[in-house]
């Protein structure tokens, strides 16, 4: 501030900074790093300068974006509505697509939601935030989503955001059930989000696991084994004898439905690119929160969380495993973080 100060004569908070500002800022810090490298607190510290600049300017972004989540009632779904609305509570909403369970209805199952102490922090400092969630009830399985006419209406005209993280993670599904709830539901939810005209990313959170057979995933789109509609047509009309019969020659070098089912979406939303801004990220297995704003905080079994619970409550005494191996695991927070960040990057390019 004292800086800008002399510059300009004005004194300007950091959460009022305007982008040339925040590159101010930037500028100041990395000459400060450059010519004090030797001095390693003032080295962190002109770091944290410049991580800062870069998190408000991603936050201004995001004001006034109104966005669209499929699975936001999951794991990962709940982290990223926490915080986009503890970091960017300039959102002017947040639609989340849900359906009735244990009926529940939707509206419902988000005030139970924000009840968990994951919304603690916000439910402390800035309640009235947790307003523009909106629950949505819709089937992305069904065409259309089964939304009522206002409801899309309202969607296709105000939405700036999708992102897709709604999935079935179970490994053991038939093939029918994977591709009606991984590749099919993504079909539908990119359809909706062509005709959204106000659309400035379309961000799909597939696997880092949709491409087993390659030791290194390199970021970019592989080819799909299959024609992915014509995988989801035969599920259609095909009897579950049939699908059983055909599915070892489908999946080839795929360990499961699920990283199949993935890998076919992937391309689906890779044919949409010259319809949509499209991004595709590959989280690993996800694990409990590192750091921010519950660390350890997990609400969920799947992955290694329930081999360490089972361990630590004493049912499971011993696991086979090869100790040479590496688990591929990325915190919920760090992956989430990640998701904001490359939604603001691929908006503003």
């Amino acid at each position: 501030n004292i800086k800008h100060i002399q510059k300009t004569g004005k004194r300007v908070h950091s959460s009022k900074c305007s982008r040339e500002i925040n590159k101010f800022y930037e500028n100041q810090a990395e000459e400060l790093y450059l010519n004090h490298k030797k001095s390693s607190v003032l080295v962190l510290l002109c770091k944290g300068v410049v991580a800062l600049a870069k998190m408000t300017v991603i936050s201004e972004w995001y004001s006034s974006q109104t966005i669209l989540i499929t699975g936001g009632t999951g794991f990962m779904g709940k982290v990223l509505v926490e915080k986009l609305l503890r970091s960017c509570p300039g959102i002017k909403q947040i639609y989340v697509l849900a359906r009735p369970k244990k009926d529940l209805a939707p509206s419902v199952r988000i005030k139970e939601m924000v009840k968990l102490p994951l919304f603690e922090t916000l439910m402390k400092n800035n309640p009235d935030v947790l307003k523009k969630i909106i629950a949505i009830e819709g089937d992305i399985t069904k065409p259309d989503l089964v939304l009522s006419k206002e409801q899309k209406k309202q969607l296709i005209s105000e939405v700036t955001i999708v992102f897709h993280m709604a999935a079935s993670l179970r490994l053991e599904a038939g093939m029918k059930a994977a591709i009606t709830n991984n590749t099919l539901s993504t079909k539908n939810i990119l359809d909706l989000s062509s005709e959204m005209k106000q659309l400035k990313v379309f961000v799909y959170v597939s696997t880092a696991f949709s491409h087993c057979e390659y030791d290194v995933l390199e970021e970019k789109v592989y080819p799909a084994p299959h024609n992915p509609l014509d995988i989801i047509h035969a599920m259609e009309w095909m009897d579950d004898d049939s699908i059983e019969m055909i599915t070892p020659r489908l999946l080839g070098p795929q360990p499961n439905c699920y990283t199949y089912s993935k890998r076919l979406a992937e391309f689906l939303v890779y044919e949409y690119r010259d319809k949509l801004p499209v991004c595709i990220t590959r989280p690993s297995i996800v694990t409990p929160i590192m750091q921010e704003p519950v660390p350890g905080w997990v609400d969920t079994l799947n992955g290694p969380v329930g081999i360490l619970v089972g361990a630590g409550k004493g049912v499971i005494r011993s696991i086979m495993c090869n100790p040479d191996y590496d688990a591929e695991v990325i915190p919920a927070d760090i992956a989430i973080n990640g998701l904001i960040t490359i939604t603001w990057k691929v908006g503003n390019e």
